[in-house]
């Protein structure tokens, strides 16, 4: 139907019972014998409540309003159009017939409000009728009685595309409690969820609390979990205002919800000078930390990225999403290159002279270095050397390393290459002009060859989901957070440091199976889960700083940095120079022992430069 030909209905409509409202109103004043009124009285004042009702309906916009969505606003529109055209009769009546029969009127007002207001009611309550007969829905608990719970209830309760009935709230806010909110009773705080799921028979429970944190959700989950009832969450605020999603668009929750920490927060001002209209190259720009990296710098209008990979495929989808995202406002170079490939990783480095490099590029599988050990040696060392090196040759202000918390006290040959490769860049950083720095976080949730999509993988096929021990804990976080750790890093750098994020508590291996398998709908009777054993290299904790680094001021929120110590650099190229011609066993050892030979000077020359207890001590005496 044509707006025209809906208000053409409407006007037809409204005409019809303004004429019907003067008739029942003048035969109720005949029959009360009130007083007796002429043919003319009786044409001016259903004319005049005839045009004013139609001006006075189209100056309030009422003609626009869809009725079927009726609220306070548009009811509030309707009175006012009412009570306009009202004063018009009067008016017209006074001046020409000089009179005012206010009780005729009057009663006339009563009819026209009732019927009009009674048709406009009946629009709304059809279009409620047919929704609830269009499909059975899902009834719905609502955790949040704030202002993104009541605007995700009247989203609900107005659209037929979304089969949900919200049917109560739960809210911590005591002086809500047994009030209604949108015609929905408010129970009680979140120990009311489990009641509230048997008593209302509820079959969806939705958190709508955008200013939650990780730790107020955990606790709700929580108890959401032990209800059995599937558990979702609304949008974020800002994801709302943005538009990339609906206010009813609501999605599953997500292990990183559950991390018990926040988010970190970039210096967006100082990234921003450091960053706009640079050029920036990022190795390894396919991989699942390198491309969100590319993602987060594109934010700051870089002026062009270098994106270095060995995989085309992984590198052309990032190029095809990057240009999808900005268009021609950033320069964009994709290069296939390995590197492993020392004069090709000079050629790209002289031939774009970038501000700044990322290095993202690895091989990062425990089990699998393991097996394949002069691979990791290869990738994760000499790989960054030719980075590093040519970044020295071209006098690049900026080399930042992504390194891993395995490179600490290292029991595996992967913590041992990162390791190797963060002593190796601070080395080189004595003697450059360019600002060499490592990032080092925790597992990353989500990243090719972690432990979520295991998982998630192994629930699909109805289990197990195998943990190695009940006791292990990682840390964790997630692709953005560790992505903007890794630039801010950039911003901060001076040279030779280690960065480390703040990352919480460590979680436990086996907690987080739990939650994945409440998160995919099943319990852990249904989804058992076996424990395997701790495998090759593997340790039972992750440590992000050793006794042998300096540590630990905070020098940006939850951003912690370590300086490097100077080591022996004729250890770290002795190894270099004769990795190739050793067995892998013998490879192995010597890794091992070049990184302790390292640390043990390292140590040796920590001691020399503090001084010993007793003159420390008697300096002191001589100062006080």
């Amino acid at each position: 139907m044509t707006y025209a030909q809906r208000l053409s209905i409407i006007v037809a409509l409204d005409s019809y019972l303004i004429l019907v409202a003067v008739f029942f109103g003048f035969q109720f004043v005949q029959e009360a014998a009130l007083t007796v009124y002429t043919f003319e009285m009786l044409a001016i004042s259903s004319l005049s409540l005839l045009i004013g009702h139609h001006i006075f309906a189209c100056m309030f916009h009422v003609y626009k309003q869809v009725w079927a969505y009726t609220g306070i606003r548009e009811l509030f529109s309707l009175m006012k159009t009412f009570v306009c055209s009202f004063l018009f009769s009067m008016t017209m009546l006074y001046i020409f017939v000089q009179t005012w029969p206010f009780r005729f009127l009057f009663i006339v007002w009563l009819f026209h409000v009732l019927f009009i207001g009674a048709s406009r009611m009946a629009s709304r309550l059809f279009h409620d009728g047919a929704k609830r007969l269009q499909a059975e829905k899902e009834r719905a608990l609502i955790i949040g009685a704030g202002s993104a719970g009541t605007m995700l209830v009247r989203q609900l309760q107005q659209s037929s595309d979304v089969h949900i009935e919200p049917v109560a709230f739960i809210d911590d806010d005591k002086t809500k409690h047994k009030l209604e909110i949108m015609r929905l009773p408010v129970i009680g705080g979140k120990e009311h969820i489990q009641t509230a799921v048997v008593m209302m028979d509820i079959q969806k429970i939705i958190i709508a609390i955008p200013s939650k944190s990780s730790h107020t959700l955990k606790g709700l989950y929580k108890e959401c979990v032990a209800t059995g009832v599937k558990t979702q969450i609304m949008p974020e605020m800002d994801q709302i205002l943005k538009g990339t999603h609906a206010l009813n668009q609501l999605r599953d929750v997500q292990p990183e919800d559950l991390l018990g920490r926040e988010p970190i927060q970039l210096d967006t001002s100082r990234l921003s000078v450091h960053l706009k209209g640079k050029t920036i190259m990022v190795t390894g720009a396919g991989g699942s930390i390198g491309s969100e990296i590319c993602r987060q710098i594109c934010v700051f209008a870089p002026q062009a990225i270098v994106l270095v990979g060995h995989g085309e495929f992984s590198i052309h989808s990032i190029l095809l999403e990057l240009k999808e995202l900005y268009g021609g406002s950033i320069s964009l170079y994709p290069q296939i290159a390995d590197i492993q490939d020392k004069q090709k990783m000079s050629e790209i480095v002289g031939q774009f002279q970038p501000d700044m490099i990322y290095h993202a590029a690895a091989h990062k599988h425990v089990p699998l270095m393991e097996i394949s050990p002069k691979e990791a040696v290869k990738n994760n060392i000499i790989g960054t050397k030719n980075v590093a090196e040519a970044a020295h040759e071209h006098g690049i202000e900026t080399f930042v390393l992504i390194s891993s918390d395995k490179a600490v006290n290292p029991a595996n040959v992967m913590g041992a290459t990162k390791r190797f490769a963060e002593m190796l860049i601070m080395q080189m950083g004595a003697d450059s002009e360019t600002k060499f720095v490592a990032v080092r976080f925790g597992n990353v949730l989500g990243s090719r060859g972690s432990v979520i999509p295991i998982f998630k993988k192994q629930i699909e096929q109805g289990g197990p989901v195998t943990v190695t021990h009940p006791a292990m804990t990682r840390y964790f976080m997630t692709i953005p957070e560790a992505s903007r750790l890794v630039i801010q890093a950039g911003a901060l750098a001076e040279g030779r440091q280690i960065f480390v994020l703040d990352m919480g508590e460590p979680v436990k291996i086996v907690d987080l199976a739990e939650n994945l398998i409440h998160l995919s709908g099943y319990t852990t009777d249904q989804i058992p889960i076996t424990f395997t054993g701790i495998r090759p290299g593997e340790k039972m904790y992750e440590e992000l700083l050793n006794q042998h680094e300096k540590a630990q001021e905070q020098i940006f929120p939850k951003i912690h940095i370590g300086h490097a110590l100077d080591g022996d650099p004729y250890v770290l190229n002795s190894f270099i120079h004769k990795f190739d011609m050793m067995s892998e066993e013998q490879m192995r050892q010597a890794l091992f022992a070049a990184i302790e030979s390292h640390d043990m000077l390292s140590d040796q020359m920590k001691r020399e430069e503090e001084p010993p207890a007793n003159e420390e001590k008697s300096l002191v005496l001589r100062n006080g």
